[in-house]
């Protein structure tokens, strides 16, 4: 039509043509740009999975489970324990258990049978979340579907254990650890302690292990017997106990005398064991009333913590029985 010519846009400029360009990728490329992966199927709001992912998080609450990364190491933190292996273990040895997590759909075997038979006989919280809760909750560990949540532990203090046994009308008997770090060592003092008729255990606050699921295992249920009190200060608690007429005994392979010999192990008694490697450190060994020894053969460099300590509960026990050594 005359004049349609001057109209704007009605006359295609010289060298082009009409359509997309040929290896341009696209003259619209922002319309063309994909909106990146599908989110997890727990990630989209309304789907079924969410909303169980949302009520596991909220179980977790409850239960007192940590919401990141398991246990955070902080005092009054939850312990996380995962694996079939290692929660079947836990559960056989009785550790106090918070809440135990079940995957969705977990492939059964006789450990997961035995899991939910020990959950049902002792009435413990189960919750069944998916893997991807699993996975947040144990901070990507290899859980098999099975994860427990301990609750913190309670520690005493450690004027209550001599107390617990002057108000029983008992000698007092206290071991303190000095610079035990393995959890299993732990487990094994308090065991022999408990075996050996011990009013507790004394842990300092700073590297030290603590009462872990490791330490309960190994104390094969004598943890729930036995008190374990936490000081802030291992000198000054030993101070105080000997303020209380406790007389402090460390074990050292350098000692003054051997075990069988010390006079002063039917008295009120705190005995103290250190590491296998670094002993008790100086300043706790200079507290000490008496350093003893435990007579070994020259080839053997030292024993560790668990066995030093139960060898020396024994000549405790005799000295206190009227049992003279042979």
């Amino acid at each position: 039509m005359a004049g349609n010519s001057q109209r704007r846009g009605a006359m295609r400029k010289t060298g082009t043509k009409k359509g997309m360009v040929v290896g341009s990728g696209g003259q619209r490329r922002k319309a063309l740009k994909g909106k990146g992966p599908t989110p997890k199927a727990e990630e989209r709001t309304a789907h079924p999975a969410a909303r169980k992912a949302a009520a596991a998080r909220k179980a977790a609450d409850r239960t007192g489970a940590p919401r990141r990364g398991g246990a955070s190491g902080k005092p009054g933190a939850a312990e996380i324990v995962a694996g079939r292996n290692a929660v079947v273990e836990a559960l056989r040895a009785e550790v106090p258990v918070k809440a135990l997590y079940v995957a969705e759909r977990i492939d059964s075997d006789d450990r997961v049978r035995e899991v939910l038979k020990i959950a049902a006989e002792r009435s413990l919280p189960l919750l069944e979340a998916p893997r991807s809760e699993l996975d947040r909750l144990t901070s990507g560990a290899v859980h098999q579907g099975l994860a427990l949540t301990l609750p913190p532990y309670e520690y005493a203090d450690p004027a209550d254990l001599v107390k617990a046994a002057f108000d029983a009308g008992e000698v007092p008997l206290v071991v303190a650890l000095d610079g035990i770090t393995d959890p299993r060592n732990l487990g094994a003092v308090v065991r022999s302690a408990a075996a050996f008729g011990a009013h507790g255990v004394v842990v300092p606050e700073r590297r030290s292990a603590g009462m872990t699921a490791g330490a309960w295992k190994t104390s094969a249920g004598a943890a729930a017997r036995l008190p374990v009190a936490k000081a802030t200060n291992m000198a000054r608690a030993l101070r105080a106990y000997q303020d209380a007429g406790l007389f402090v005994v460390g074990l050292d392979g350098a000692g003054d005398t051997d075990i069988a010999a010390a006079r002063a192990l039917d008295q009120p008694l705190c005995l103290v064991v250190g590491s296998e490697g670094a002993g008790m450190s100086r300043i706790v060994t200079e507290t000490c009333d008496l350093v003893v020894r435990i007579p070994i053969v020259s080839s053997v460099e030292s024993l560790n913590a668990g066995v030093a300590a139960g060898v020396a509960l024994y000549e405790v026990t005799r000295a206190r029985n009227g049992t003279e050594s042979r």
